[in-house]
């Protein structure tokens, strides 16, 4: 009994230990999904999935190589540059940053930014492009032909196939979307 008792912690010690190595090279490595944030709140990170909030216990490693420290909010970016999250700045899962404010922002490029400043409002002057319906369907048509174009030319034939047609519709559709765009 006594045996069983100490070979079951000595396999647990041993199925933590990569965990310890992974940690020390800069955090676990993490899946995430389009909505996941890591945002600084309250002087620590926490992991956001939509409206769903979760304390971290430990460092993460993003996908692409983006490190973050839950404790501090310092990120390291796979090239070695790293900055510190302010409240309300949050990590991406492709490791970009969004910051709250300004200020947050300046002080990332090692710049301050006056205590009033604010950011620009993007605001799209007029309407959407009128003819961005037919944009889109001259678009689609374009790549239903490029779809056909592979095709024909991954048949296996002898000889280069005759694309002649494709081609020059191809480029009728392109002369359309470019008028289109003007």
């Amino acid at each position: 009994m006594r045996l069983l008792l100490v070979a079951s912690l000595l396999v647990a010690g041993l199925v933590g230990t990569p965990h310890f190595a992974t940690a020390q090279d800069g955090g676990y490595p993490v899946k995430t999904n389009r909505n996941t944030e890591f945002v600084f709140l309250n002087g620590e990170v926490v992991r956001r999935d939509g409206a769903v909030t979760t304390p971290l216990t430990q460092n993460v490693k993003l996908a692409g190589g983006t490190k973050i420290n839950y404790k501090n909010g310092i990120v390291e970016m796979p090239d070695g540059k790293k900055t510190t999250l302010r409240e309300g700045d949050y990590v991406k899962p492709d490791g970009g940053i969004v910051f709250a404010t300004p200020q947050s922002a300046a002080t990332s490029r090692g710049e301050t930014a006056p205590a009033d400043a604010k950011f620009t409002t993007y605001v799209q002057k007029g309407e959407a492009s009128p003819n961005a319906s037919q944009e889109i369907y001259l678009l689609r048509r374009k790549v239903e032909l490029l779809n056909e174009k592979v095709s024909v030319l991954s048949k296996n034939q002898s000889g280069t196939p005759d694309t002649s047609l494709l081609d020059r519709q191809l480029g009728e559709l392109d002369t359309q979307i470019q008028q289109l765009r003007k």
